[in-house]
């Protein structure tokens, strides 16, 4: 960022800099002195009230034990005194606490302070419980004696850790003021730094771009192109090098530009010539697989013809066996009617039969009923009992007859229902007959349209084919143009190349390789293609065939895609 300043803004910049950190070191200096002298202004008052608080406990301290003694001897409102003066002491002791900066030894004897108050109180206490109980002075002196002393001690403590809290102000105030000139030091030397690192880094930033400048100046001069120009700021040397740039930018690209364009039309012209070998090559493997398929697809014409020709038989024939088993199904429904009339016919002799043999066993009766009254008349009746007999005898001949022919017709009946269940059968069967062969005829049908649209798909296929080998004797016109092209591209390259031979850059080795190769490859590309017929090989106006383009020797393997349709 600094670098891409102007000149006159890095010099304002650094001036600034440097007067400003010089005003800092003025405000730190006169703040760290403000603030060593109101800490230990601070420190003294803080000590100071300690010391007044401390000695306003111990004269509270020296009170309470004289109200103390004067109880124990008059008794009185001495005792209401003493809490007065206990209660000054927790008064001082919390302000003391109050004021801050206390040392752990002050904090403990606070402490001590509170509770030595407490131990007095209740010595205090005691004393009202004795008097009231009638103790004497001596009594009393003798049973709370000595109670003072772990407060006047503790207060004694007090004072004592104050004196020394004096001489840790007077230490702290020494170590601010050595704060204050360590600061100022430190301060002081960042600020000579800094100016020197401005002064060193300007230095740098107008001295090294200039010597760059005139490095570079004098490489153009000697005529040397390949000079590499960075500038790196956006100050005066900056654009200075910048315009050297865009001077060695436009010199080299004029030659640069028209070096890789002859580089590249060289390159391009062997490439060029390499593809019409390859073009003519796959042209020719194309017709020969034109040819290949022009023949099979004659031949899937003719099976699809036949295929459509039997297909077609094959559904008169099915509709034939369709009409067939329809009337194969009437006539099989008809036998079913048939035979349900037999069966009918069957059961009504059969109930014939019946009536027939009851007709014998009524008559059967009769006649043993007239053979008893025959036989009662004597021989008034011998002759109707004869009768009688002869019309028993026919009776039971009769009832005999009947029922062989009522077991006969029952084994009848039983067949013909078995009959016509098969039947009935035989008529679902070919009524499944009729059904079966109507689907067969309709996917026949099928078949025979399928093959229909088959042989036109055929016909669509072949005039591709047709359509193919025009576009392949096209081809074969376009390689023939395509071989003048790419010898007219490589005369104007070479000529392109010598024209540019004259100028020299970074990457002249390089271009000298290409052209090299380009020239080389343009070389083996011409020696081993064959020529293509000229137009008195074929007739007037007449497109070049597949068997007139030219084979390539060894066509190149990453050029597949030409070989799809």
């Amino acid at each position: 960022m600094f670098r891409h300043l102007k000149i006159g803004t890095k010099l304002f910049l650094a001036f600034g800099v440097v007067l400003v950190l010089i005003a800092v070191l003025a405000a730190v200096t006169l703040d760290r002195i403000g603030v060593a002298r109101d800490e230990s202004e601070e420190l003294i008052n803080i000590v100071l009230k300690k010391q007044d608080l401390a000695d306003d406990a111990s004269g509270a301290l020296a009170r309470g034990v004289q109200h103390f003694k004067n109880y124990i001897l008059r008794g009185g409102d001495y005792n209401k005194r003493f809490e007065a003066d206990m209660a000054a002491i927790e008064k001082a002791a919390a302000a003391y606490t109050a004021l801050g900066f206390n040392t752990p030894l002050e904090t403990g004897q606070l402490k001590k302070i509170g509770e030595a108050v407490t131990a007095y109180r209740a010595a205090m206490t005691k004393l009202v419980d004795l008097r009231a109980n009638g103790f004497g002075p001596a009594e009393m002196d003798k049973t709370v004696s000595g109670g003072d002393k772990p407060l006047a001690d503790a207060i004694a403590a007090l004072k004592e850790a104050n004196h020394k809290l004096v001489a840790e102000a007077e230490s702290h105030v020494t170590h601010a003021l050595a704060t204050a000139r360590a600061v100022v030091l430190w301060t002081s030397a960042v600020i000579l730094l800094v100016s020197i690192g401005f002064a060193l880094l300007i230095t740098r930033a107008i001295t090294r771009p200039l010597a760059e400048a005139v490095r570079i100046a004098k490489t153009v001069a000697a005529g040397d192109l390949t000079v590499q120009v960075r500038a790196t700021s956006r100050d005066e040397t900056g654009e200075l090098l910048g315009a050297l740039k865009e001077m060695t930018a436009a010199l080299s690209g004029v030659v640069g530009h028209v070096r890789l364009g002859t580089d590249a039309i060289a390159t391009a012209s062997a490439q060029i010539a390499s593809g019409n070998q390859d073009l003519s090559q796959r042209t020719e493997e194309q017709a020969s697989s034109l040819e290949e398929t022009a023949a099979s697809i004659e031949e899937v014409t003719g099976a699809v013809r036949q295929s459509a020709d039997n297909a077609h038989q094959a559904n008169q024939l099915a509709q034939s066996a369709s009409e067939v088993a329809s009337r194969g199904g009437a006539v099989v429904g008809e036998v079913v009617e048939t035979m349900a009339g037999i069966n009918a016919a069957s059961r009504k002799v059969a109930d014939i039969i019946t009536v027939i043999d009851g007709i014998a066993f009524q008559t059967n009766i009769l006649a043993l009923n007239a053979a008893v009254e025959a036989a009662r008349a004597g021989d008034q009746g011998r002759g109707f009992a004869v009768v009688a007999a002869e019309v028993r005898s026919l009776a039971q001949r009769s009832a005999a007859a009947a029922k062989e022919i009522k077991g006969l017709i029952d084994d009848s009946v039983g067949k013909v229902d078995s009959g016509t269940a098969l039947v009935a059968r035989a008529g679902e069967t070919m009524q499944e007959v009729v059904a079966s062969i109507k689907r067969v005829s309709d996917l026949i049908g099928e078949i025979s349209a399928a093959s229909q649209e088959q042989a036109s798909g055929i016909g669509q296929v072949n005039q591709a084919v047709a359509q193919m080998e025009q576009v392949t004797q096209q081809n074969a016109a376009l390689v023939e143009e395509a071989s003048a092209a790419a010898q007219s591209l490589k005369e104007q390259s070479n000529a392109l190349v010598d024209a540019v031979s004259a100028f020299k850059l970074g990457t002249d080795s390089r271009a000298r390789e290409v052209i090299a190769q380009a020239q080389a490859t343009s070389r083996s590309v011409a020696a081993g293609a064959p020529s293509l017929p000229t137009g008195g090989t074929k007739g007037p106006g007449r497109k070049p065939t597949v068997a007139q383009l030219p084979l390539a020797s060894s066509p190149p393997q990453d050029d597949q895609g030409w070989k799809e349709f």
